[in-house]
């Protein structure tokens, strides 16, 4: 009769450690994860700084945000895209925005794109993208800010 509540007793300890060390793997897998992604919010007084270089490529790569607004922003030069997503896009309405004209842009502020970016833009063909970490939105971002400036009327295109 001794032997069934120690067999019992060990089973719940077993458990209990089994279930407590899975929870700490798993922990320590998701905290290891968000730290890799990039995706942890800085403190509030730390500026993290964007690499307008790196959001170019992310602009016209990963992001995909060349399909609608063109490479380099460039809405007349698309990338080469399939016949049904270049059909897709040409029927968005409103179209993209013009990303090189700051005078028509909705958008006033990084907290506002980032937003847009990371959440999608009700009312408009933009979709959310949670595929970019917290550095590459803020790296897209600076290219943005590079985009908007106005030019000379010399300046060629990137």
């Amino acid at each position: 009769m001794a032997d069934k509540p120690s067999k019992m007793f060990g089973r719940i300890s077993f458990i209990g450690i089994l279930l407590v060390g899975l929870s700490s793997i798993l922990f320590l897998h998701l905290f290891g994860m968000d730290i890799r992604a990039g995706s942890r919010t800085p403190d509030k007084g730390a500026k993290v700084q964007g690499d307008a270089e790196r959001g170019r490529e992310i602009f016209n790569g990963k992001g995909i945000c060349s399909y609608c607004h063109g490479v380099d922003g460039y809405r007349d030069r698309p990338p080469q895209l399939a016949a049904d997503t270049a059909a897709l896009i040409a029927q968005l309405d409103p179209p993209p925005p013009d990303l090189r004209n700051w005078k028509t842009l909705r958008l006033t502020n990084d907290k506002a794109r980032f937003n847009a970016i990371r959440e999608g833009h009700p009312g408009t063909g933009m979709f959310p993208d949670r595929t970019m970490t917290a550095q590459e939105l803020t790296d897209t971002l600076a290219y943005l800010a590079l985009l908007r400036q106005p030019r000379s009327k010399g300046a060629s295109a990137p």
